[in-house]
């Protein structure tokens, strides 16, 4: 399959409910199997809630980056400023055109950034199940750092890898 032409540009106020959309399929598909419903839909209320996002889009030190192909919303990317790091935060493409290199645009696009901004590295975390993820991860010149398991309330926690990439 061939790489993807897409064009990256900040998500806008208006398309907040549509990105809140994008990232609710994009997890049914992708997380079952690795947390639970339960911790799917706590996740993405707490991730993905309209009035959280607005709330990122007014943040001076978070980036909020779509991924667009022939006129449709395919993925996206947040990053941040983050405890002295730079952070890609989120990055989530749809599964259907999942391999086509979507993610690695973004990836190089969020790296740039970082890069312009003086940061030595990019720094994630990945569920330590999402194997796929992670291999797509190491593709794109990401390494383990860390493991962290991280409280996120209602008896849910994050057991990730910390993973970096350096610019």
């Amino acid at each position: 399959m061939s790489s993807l032409n897409i064009e990256i540009r900040p998500i806008t106020p208006p398309e907040v409910p549509a990105i809140a959309s994008l990232a609710r399929e994009i997890w049914q598909a992708s997380y079952p199997g690795i947390i639970t419903q339960e911790q799917i839909d706590f996740m993405l209320e707490q991730r993905y809630g309209h009035e959280r996002l607005y709330d990122d889009l007014e943040d001076a030190h978070k980036w909020l980056d779509q991924a667009i192909h022939d006129g449709r919303r395919v993925g996206f990317a947040f990053s941040e400023l983050y405890k002295g790091e730079f952070k890609l935060d989120k990055l989530y493409i749809h599964p259907d055109v999942q391999r086509r290199g979507v993610g690695g645009q973004l990836i190089a696009h969020v790296a740039e950034r970082a890069r312009k901004q003086g940061y030595p590295c990019v720094i994630l975390q990945v569920n330590k199940r999402n194997v796929k993820a992670i291999n797509s991860y190491m593709k794109y010149g990401f390494s383990v750092r860390e493991t962290m398991v991280d409280d996120i309330g209602r008896g849910y926690v994050m057991d990730d890898f910390v993973m970096e990439k350096k610019l």
